[in-house]
Order: C-alpha cells, then sequence, then structure tokens
C-alpha cells in the first residue's frame, strides 16, 4: 500500500511522530501530504530551541496550538541576557533581531492562538511585559505560564498576572533579575491558587547602569554614618 492510500485519521498519526523539518520535507512530495500537514490538528504542541527556528516556515500557526514552549541556552545567545548599557554596537544589532523575531512571533500567536493552555518562555531575554500582557489578555485559557531567566519580565508582569490570569494556575518566574519580592507577595495575595515558583528571582541584582548603582551605594553610606 501507498502512503498516500491511507486514511486521514492515519496520515495525521503519521505525521505527529515526525520534527517539523520532516512533516515539511514529507508535506512536498504530494498535494495530499501538504493537505495533512496544513491541517491545525496537527499543530496542538510547538517546540522551539533557536530564534532562528521562529522564521522557518516547517510550522502552522492556528486556533489548535495548546502547548507552546520557546527555550534555548546556547552561549551565543547569552549575549541578549547582559544589561543594555553594556553591549557594544555589534551586540546591540544582533539583540535587535532577535528581539523583532521573538515580539513578531509572540504577537502572532496572540492573534491566532485564542486557545493556548501552556507557554513556556526560557533564555529567551527579549520577551517583554507587554508581549505577556497581550498573551494573557488574548488567550484567557492559559494554565501554565513559566518564564525562566527571562531578564526583562518585572513586577509589570506579575501585576498582569492577577488582572488577565483568571485560569493561570502555574506561575514559574526564575531567574527572572528585575521582579521583586513586592511583586511575588502581591501575587500570592490576590492569586492563592496559582503555584508560583520564583526561584532566585527576587534575590538577584536587578539592571541598572553604573551611576544609579554610584547613588544607592552613596545613599547606604550615609545612612550607615553616625
Amino acid at each position: 500500500m501507498h502512503i498516500t492510500q491511507l486514511n486521514r485519521e492515519c496520515l495525521l498519526h503519521l505525521f505527529s511522530f515526525l520534527d517539523k523539518n520532516s512533516r515539511k520535507s514529507l508535506a512536498k512530495t504530494c498535494h495530499k501530504l501538504l493537505e495533512v500537514f496544513q491541517d491545525p490538528l496537527l499543530w496542538s504542541l510547538l517546540n522551539f530551541h533557536s530564534p532562528a527556528e521562529l522564521k522557518k516556515d516547517n510550522f502552522l500557526l492556528g486556533p489548535a496550538l495548546k502547548y507552546l514552549s520557546i527555550c534555548w541556552y546556547s552561549e551565543r545567545v547569552k549575549v541578549c541576557n547582559i544589561e543594555d548599557w553594556m553591549k557594544n554596537s555589534f551586540q546591540r544589532d544582533f539583540c535587535n533581531r532577535h528581539e523583532n523575531t521573538v515580539n513578531d512571533f509572540l504577537l502572532e500567536v496572540c492573534n491566532r492562538c485564542p486557545h493556548l493552555l501552556s507557554l513556556t518562555l526560557s533564555g529567551c531575554g527579549h520577551v517583554t511585559d507587554d508581549c505577556i500582557l497581550l498573551l494573557l489578555k488574548n488567550c484567557p485559557n492559559l494554565k501554565t505560564l513559566k518564564l525562566e531567566n527571562c531578564v526583562r519580565i518585572t513586577d509589570q508582569t506579575l501585576e498582569a498576572v492577577t488582572r488577565y490570569g483568571r485560569s493561570l494556575q502555574t506561575l514559574h518566574v526564575d531567574f527572572c533579575r528585575n521582579i521583586t519580592q513586592t511583586g511575588l507577595e502581591r501575587v500570592r495575595e490576590q492569586c492563592p491558587s496559582v503555584m508560583l515558583r520564583a526561584e532566585r528571582s527576587a534575590n538577584m541584582m536587578p539592571d541598572s547602569k553604573p551611576e544609579k548603582k554610584l547613588m544607592l551605594e552613596k545613599a547606604s553610606r550615609k545612612l550607615v554614618q553616625p
């Protein structure tokens, strides 16, 4: 039996075992397999491991997407987590490209994937509070939100959780250095049913320019002077 003689259900099951690139390659062989590739039911789960993957055409974003994970840890991408004032011009240009890629992709998720249940973002140094706010507003069924080492996330995201995370059950903000203990306590008070984890976050040094750090040090010295 030729593969194209299988019914739609069998073909969808077969495609489900393939990675994104393999699905795309198989879809190029005939119109019937292309139709299977374009079936939203095939794309309920998506995993990405580099910013470049977000720009490929080997996947489909649609209302069937329930579980989305964007995680990267490569040495090259770690530059994105450096404080902005420490970056040179080359690093800023590199990071701007990543920022546009990530923001554009998440905006598409907001517009096309209203039934999203779980979102994991790890090592994504360009994810902003505004992006998370839009996701919470546009994906009201979101139950799990995991933000690990997303250095631009602040208490504004925690505030958005208290206002729009009606369905949220799990919130991880591990190693997010710009959130505070005050923000975490607000979530615990206003969303007691949410399982909150924030390993190291409120104990890390928040981003600040050298002159601001110097002013804080001088103020501290004045306080301890007799």
